[in-house]
């Protein structure tokens, strides 16, 4: 590289260096636990969504054309090529609305970093002190990403998990395969280059839950090409033509450079990835805990309710608040009336809620058309950070208003879980795949990451 290309890519290479510098040691202890915690969430979600229509036309279709057995397809039996076994493994975990989210970097963090870095376990030895070290590198950088793209990215259109998702997934692939901070820089710039993903499909689209496997995919092939003398874009974030933030952003300044590598190795991103507890897009958790929580602090008969207005951010109206159409689960998961009315019917908001005769359910459209979501400006100008925040009015027939505000749901980084309660989480939806005894052993290997002499045990684990 000469020095002007050097002086270009500043932040490019500050995280390379970081994510190939990385080590054990230098993670404090509680983000160590909180990123185990994390890794199992999304492994469970993984496994419930390795029986979902969507995951099982991508494993037989790509099963009729692959023939390599390089990679296992969590929670089944398959194995395929690692590109393959990625991209299915990356759409399981984002298969149902279950998975974490960095509501800041608007990004589910798991579903893209974990996919590639446990295919490359499988091909390079790696200790689970080595796996573990390498899914920080993942979980640290997409999120910056997103922080620097802020939520003006997913308002227009782009669907975030697939566009700064390829960093994560290239992050962690790049410290699994042990790549020097000069081979890091290409596979970032490999990852970028095929960064893509429109919010269109959020409208009831299959597509929708393959964005995250894709993701996923392309920083594999980033990392992996990189490793054998690939090159890419060695400046990806600061090219002023054609640069990921130049181009997304469609500006030369609507978006914070400095973002992308402000704190590495002192302020950890991953503990602030939160968790769902319910089964539907991060955007609607706020409105259901708040309605849940005036429910029960004023219970009230669905007809003795005139109507909710829920106030939020434009992206939360963007994203949630359009009138529903019923085109398939993911609409009927990422619609907020819809799941308004899911809360208020069946009293939860979780997987068994959304069979697929949910989609047209009469009663639920009817009580959806009677929730309104309204753009609040005060929240707006909040910024991305609290782009989740909504005020909730629930109006009653007799008068009365109910109204609550929040800022974060159950499970945000304001309000994580506990290890039992993530846990029992794992455990509901890992049934679906395997054994109890089986997912015993698994919790077990997850939990006690630092001892596994080979972090592929995991992989195994999952096998039925």
């Amino acid at each position: 590289m000469s020095a002007h290309q050097i002086s270009e890519n500043i932040h490019t290479r500050a995280i390379a260096e970081f994510v190939a510098g990385l080590r054990y040691d230098d993670i404090p202890q509680e983000v160590r636990t909180r990123c185990k915690l994390l890794i199992l969430d999304s492994l469970g979600c993984a496994l419930y969504g390795a029986d979902l229509p969507w995951t099982r036309i991508l494993q037989s279709t790509l099963g009729a054309i692959d023939s390599n057995d390089g990679a296992a397809v969590w929670g089944t039996n398959i194995r395929l090529s690692p590109p393959h076994a990625v991209l299915i493994n990356g759409t399981q975990v984002q298969g149902f609305e279950l998975d974490d989210v960095h509501r800041h970097g608007v990004l589910h963090v798991g579903a893209v970093t974990l996919p590639p870095l446990l295919a490359v376990a499988e091909m390079t030895p790696m200790t689970g002190r080595e796996f573990l070290t390498a899914a920080v590198a993942g979980y640290e950088i997409g999120p910056r990403v997103g922080i620097c793209m802020g939520q003006e990215h997913i308002g227009q259109g782009w669907h975030s998990g697939a566009t700064v998702g390829v960093f994560s997934a290239a992050a962690g692939a790049a410290r699994g395969f042990g790549l020097d901070p000069e081979r890091t820089i290409h596979a970032l710039g490999i990852a970028g280059t095929q960064a893509a993903g429109l919010m269109a499909a959020q409208f009831g689209a299959m597509v929708k839950r393959m964005h995250a496997g894709r993701s996923a995919q392309s920083g594999f092939y980033g990392a992996l090409l990189a490793r054998d003398g690939f090159t890419g874009i060695i400046d990806v974030f600061e090219a002023q033509y054609g640069g990921f933030c130049t181009t997304f952003s469609r500006s030369g300044d609507r978006f914070d450079m400095g973002a992308l590598s402000a704190g590495l190795g002192q302020t950890f991103e991953t503990m602030r990835i939160a968790l769902k507890f319910y089964s539907c897009v991060g955007s609607n958790h706020t409105t259901l805990d708040a309605i849940r929580d005036l429910r029960t602090e004023t219970p009230f008969a669905l007809e003795d309710m005139e109507k909710i207005v829920v106030h939020g951010s434009q992206v939360t109206v963007d994203h949630v608040g359009w009138s529903y159409r019923p085109e398939g689960l993911t609409s009927a998961q990422l619609n907020l009336p819809f799941c308004v009315a899911t809360l208020l019917l069946e009293g939860d908001v979780f997987v068994d809620q959304f069979t697929p005769d949910c989609v047209d359910n009469a009663e639920r459209i009817a009580l959806s058309r009677k929730v309104e979501v309204v753009h609040d400006p005060e929240i707006t100008a909040l910024g991305s950070k609290f782009r989740h925040k909504v005020r909730v009015d629930i109006h009653l027939r007799d008068g009365r208003i109910l109204q609550a505000m929040r800022e974060a749901p159950r499970g945000s980084e304001f309000s994580f879980a506990s290890a039992e309660d993530i846990i029992e989480k794992f455990k509901k939806l890992a049934v679906k795949a395997l054994p109890s005894e089986q997912i015993d052993r698994l919790v077990a290997a997850v939990m006690n990451m630092e001892d596994l002499d080979d972090a592929s045990d995991i992989v195994r684990l999952m096998h039925p």
